[in-house]
């Protein structure tokens, strides 16, 4: 495998690996071959791979093509270059042959077990979030600085304090599904805290429930468009009043009755 002199691979003035890049290389089984400095030819070389992919068809991909179509003409270019035509000890092969041919080793089961980190800060309802959803955390963390870890190849995450501390561990969600996920401990703990702070020994003075004064009635009838002496005079005491309307309500209305009310 050859590389150009990336800070992430190798230390450039040197070109020596670095050791957390060795062990990825030793954990897939490849070798690692630096592309020495002002070498513009072998850099091409390296390059040259990508050449079809980047300039041939990236180039050419029209705007809105779905993943289906991307992914056939990804396969259609990979049969092309397959085909493409060498010469090995005056014999003439593909690319493909020769790609078989490699002695290749097994991939291992698991990926590389490199760890993504991430500061968080906890929201004021003890959630992070990561990766476009959140997750939560004990209550007393909020506004507290976190990180987030993630393991490649794992389902879970782990929510570590500054101190190195896991306090929550979490199934991840799919990146950019807006989920909320809570863990029932961390729901309980805090209803539990939220509640402890309410108390009905100092009742709330702004929450009293008072009945409208008669100055607010007044006003109320007012924008009714009614005057204000009505008010008494539309308080009933004697129920018999109700009694003989209810009465007259029961009895359908008569022709007499109608134009009695018409004039």
């Amino acid at each position: 495998m050859a590389v150009r002199q990336m800070s992430t691979v190798c230390h450039p003035p040197t070109g020596r690996i670095l050791p957390t890049f060795a062990a990825v290389a030793k954990y897939y089984g490849a070798g690692v071959d630096i592309c020495p400095p002002r070498r513009g030819n072998r850099k091409g070389v390296v390059e040259k791979a990508n050449h079809s992919a980047a300039q041939r068809w990236w180039r050419t991909v029209p705007d809105g093509i779905s993943i289906d179509a991307g992914q056939n003409g990804v396969d259609k270019l990979a049969v092309q270059m397959d085909s493409r035509k060498r010469k090995i000890d005056g014999s003439s092969t593909t690319v493909g042959a020769l790609a078989e041919a490699e002695p290749l080793l097994e991939l291992p089961v698991r990926p590389f077990p490199a760890e993504l980190e991430q500061t968080r800060i906890v929201s004021p309802q003890g959630l992070v979030s990561f990766a476009g959803n959140y997750y939560s955390v004990p209550p007393g963390l909020t506004g507290a600085q976190v990180t987030v870890r993630v393991r490649l190849g794992e389902d879970d995450l782990h929510v570590v304090t500054a101190g190195r501390a896991v306090v929550a561990q979490h199934r991840r969600a799919p990146d950019g599904a807006g989920q909320t996920i809570r863990d029932s401990g961390h729901v309980i703990a805090l209803e539990r805290a939220v509640l402890a702070s309410f108390s009905d020994k100092a009742p709330c003075r702004t929450k009293v429930r008072r009945p409208p004064s008669a100055a607010a009635q007044a006003e109320a009838e007012k924008l009714r468009g009614r005057p204000t002496s009505d008010v008494a005079n539309r308080v009933v005491i004697d129920l018999s009043h109700y009694a003989a309307v209810a009465d007259r309500l029961r009895q359908a209305p008569t022709h007499e009755d109608q134009e009695r009310e018409s004039e």
